[in-house]
């Protein structure tokens, strides 16, 4: 376990490996000030037994804990999971999870508990899977969904009412990410990546699509600079790099996994940073400063080549031939929090 200087002479960990019960599929850090450290993780199994943990960091003993009491039943696989974006740690300690419905859950120090469960289908016990959700960080009160059913819908949390429905694609809606306050992009398995605006709803932008029509899984919204946008398609080794002033022409693509890509993040304190991570067990970190443009640039960016790029730093997963044992195995970097 590697280890660092805390400034006062002390050895401290930078890594720690919290193994869980079961495959892990969704996770989220938290980023209230006074919850530092803190993860969200959500199961995977095949039956309506899963489950949630909230873990943590214990400092003084340098390791990374669950709580019991703070653990919790949901029943099928939760396909994302998310804090309330709250930087400040002034808003109500939430956390939303997607999988048959959107559920907003209240986290205390004694236990979490069902503050509101979320669906527009009120005729019926059944619905539409969703796919992914996103919280927006600028107006926490509204929260986005993406389904299997072509659709995507905003919630206003606070009311627990639908603010707008929308047929997002042709098919199923993979993930959806905001951009600003009422924009936000979705991917899907029609292979292209859309931007809306709420303020137009009747029409999109296309400003991706994929070769041969495949499916686009995941995106990310660059938070820090929201010229940018990455995707990745199914079944995939690279990522693509978007700037969302030049439609249908990636600016690059990341291309040093050995496997399909199946997540990414942009880092939440810098412009320039994006992990990647695959199931060729390795999670890789990128710098795309070389890439900037001006804010204004007169000419399109010429788009790099495949692998053009190398990462910056890359982290890999001990290898195990159980494939529940080395996907249940979370190892999360303390800085990540950052």
């Amino acid at each position: 376990m590697p280890a660092s200087d805390d400034g006062a002479g002390t050895r401290r960990a930078e890594i720690y490996t919290y193994e869980s019960p079961s495959l892990v599929y969704a996770m989220n850090w938290s980023v209230r000030p006074d919850k530092k450290y803190r993860l969200a993780v959500g199961s995977f199994k095949e039956d309506t037994n899963n489950q949630v943990e909230i873990i943590q960091l214990d400092e003084e003993n340098g390791r990374l804990g669950s709580n019991p009491a703070l653990t919790f039943h949901h029943a099928y696989p939760p396909t994302k999971l998310m804090f309330v974006p709250d930087r400040s740690g002034t808003r109500r300690d939430l956390l939303a999870t997607s999988g048959d419905h959107l559920r907003l859950w209240s986290v205390q120090d004694s236990g979490v508990s069902l503050d509101r469960l979320l669906t527009n289908n009120q005729q019926s016990e059944f619905c539409a899977p969703l796919t992914s959700f996103d919280w927006n960080d600028v107006d926490p009160k509204r929260l986005g969904t993406s389904s299997i059913d072509t659709t995507c819908t905003i919630w206003d949390i606070e009311r627990g009412v639908v603010d707008t429905q929308l047929i997002a694609h042709d098919r199923e809606v993979f993930d959806i990410a905001w951009g600003g306050v009422g924009v936000f992009a979705t991917v899907s398995a029609d292979g292209s990546v859309r931007v809306f605006d709420l303020r137009d709803k009747e029409h999109s932008t296309i400003i991706y699509e994929g070769p041969t029509d495949t499916p686009l899984l995941r995106l990310g919204w660059n938070k820090q600079d929201p010229r940018y946008i990455a995707t990745v398609m199914a079944d995939s080794p690279k990522v693509v790099i978007l700037d969302i002033r030049f439609p249908t022409v990636p600016i690059t693509q990341l291309a040093r996994h050995h496997a399909c890509v199946n997540a990414l993040a942009w880092a939440p304190h810098s412009a320039s940073h994006i992990c990647t991570a695959g199931d060729d067990s390795q999670a890789l970190i990128w710098d795309l400063s070389s890439l900037a443009q001006p804010a204004a640039p007169t000419t399109p960016p010429t788009s790099q080549t495949a692998g053009s790029l190398d990462p910056a730093a890359a982290a890999a997963a001990a290898a195990n031939p159980n494939s529940t044992a080395s996907l249940g195995q979370l190892t999360a970097a303390a800085n990540g929090a950052a």
